[in-house]
């Protein structure tokens, strides 16, 4: 029962919060701007793990 209560206490790694901004960020950006780069909605995913591990 306390590897449950281990497990769903600890904090989440910073990772995550940089792939959420990452994600934010990436939704941000204007059409115009992802085709500048080449970029396509279904390619955010990928990208922002990327840049979350960065």
């Amino acid at each position: 029962m306390g590897f449950f209560t281990e497990m769903f206490t600890r904090p989440r790694p910073q990772e995550h919060l940089r792939y959420r901004s990452a994600l934010a960020l990436l939704h941000s950006m204007s059409s115009a701007d992802r085709a500048d780069i080449g970029i396509k909605p279904a390619d955010f995913p990928r990208i922002a793990r990327e840049m979350s591990l960065r």
